[in-house]
């Protein structure tokens, strides 16, 4: 489903609030985490996973670790 969200000045940031019926729909309340992840098309919203932000770090941690050679090989 895609729906027009505007976005809104909340403190230092900018916040996004989701339809009711599509965080229904969703199973989202009040204080539940996402992730957002920037995407070629935009912003991709996923449920949060301790998981998933472990592997995240571990990811990045490489990355900066094999900078160089990483670059190298996307030549």
């Amino acid at each position: 489903m895609t729906r027009e969200i505007t976005l809104r000045q909340v403190g230092g940031s900018i916040g996004a609030t989701l339809p009711k019926e599509m965080a229904d729909r969703l199973h989202l309340s009040p204080g539940d985490r996402v992730f957002a992840v920037e995407t070629e098309q935009g912003i991709l919203l996923t449920p949060y996973d301790p998981q998933t932000e472990r592997a995240l770090a571990i990811a990045n941690r490489a990355a900066r670790k094999y900078r160089n050679a990483l670059r190298e090989l996307a030549k």
